[in-house]
Formats: C-alpha cells, structure tokens, sequence
C-alpha cells in the first residue's frame, strides 16, 4: 500500500513538472503555403514569371487553335477530299501536333525550374524573417507544416506584414 502512494505521488509529481515545463515552452505556427501566395515577395516573383512566359505561353495557344481548326476541317472535309490531300493534311497535322506537344513539354519544363528558382529566393526571405520573429518574440520553435495548428499559435500574418514592411 505504502508503494502504490509513493508512485502515485511521483506521477503527480512527474505530470505537474511536465506541465510547467511545457507552459514554458512558446510555440509558433507559419502556413508556408499562404506566405508563398501572399506575401509581395512572391506576387512579384509570380509576376515576373508571368511577363517572362507570356510570349511562349500566346504562342502555345495560338498553335492550339490552329491545330483545333486543323483538326475540324479533317473532320468536315476528310471525306470529300481527295486520298493524296486527305493523307498530306493528315501529315502536316500530325507534325504540327508533334511539334505543339514538345513546345508544350519543354514549357512546362522552363516554366517549372523558373518558378523553383524564383520561389527558393522568397522562401530564403521569408525564413530570414521567420527567424528574427523568432529570436525577437523569444519563439522556441516554428513549425511550417502541421495537420493542425491553432489560430493562438499562427504567426502567419505577422510574417507576412513583416516581409510588406521589408520590401
């Protein structure tokens, strides 16, 4: 009996600490994925990317068209048409859609690597900033990914006026 109310006190004991213990420990929250659509360091870099693809992104839709109108006539005229013309517009349609489908490839392609390098930089920005929050507010950790995280600990709109006000 003696022994079951010395354990019992210890674990009284042991959860009481753990208790201040973690009372004391101050914890913060950024969603990465908001500061990465609003914050005006990566509007600007969506931004950039936008101007820098436009010519290759109208170009892309325009061959899109063409091939669409290609296609509706094959459709509507493949019948009627002689086999030699049906067979060369069958060609020249396949070899436009070959070529469309390469320059749509190697879009995708420049489009991604542009954007990991232009999102890297704000996202280097954004933890410098995470960072003096951190060592300013006294934070003992910051977790950027969380299946759940309170609003009390969420940070993210602090870190977001912060990089406005560092622009």
């Amino acid at each position: 009996m003696k022994g079951i109310g010395l354990s019992a006190l210890a674990a009284v004991m042991l959860a009481a600490f753990a208790q201040t213990a973690v009372a004391e420990v101050k914890v913060g929250f950024v969603n990465s994925d908001r500061v990465m659509k609003e914050a005006p360091p990566a509007k600007k870099a969506q931004q950039k990317l936008e101007k820098e693809f436009e010519k290759r992104d109208q170009e892309l839709q325009r061959l899109a068209k063409q091939l669409q109108g290609m296609q509706e006539a094959l459709e509507k005229n493949g019948m009627t048409m002689a086999e030699g013309d049906r067979r060369n517009k069958e060609r020249e349609f396949n070899e436009l859609n070959r070529d469309f489908q390469r320059k749509q490839r190697e879009f995708r392609e420049d489009l991604n690597q542009r954007r990991n390098e232009e999102l890297a930089g704000v996202l280097e920005r954004a933890n410098k900033t995470i960072k003096q929050i951190a060592e300013a507010e006294k934070y003992d950790i910051i977790f950027q990914e969380a299946v759940y995280a309170s609003p009390r600990i969420d940070i993210t709109d602090k870190v977001i006026k912060a990089l406005i006000e560092a622009k």
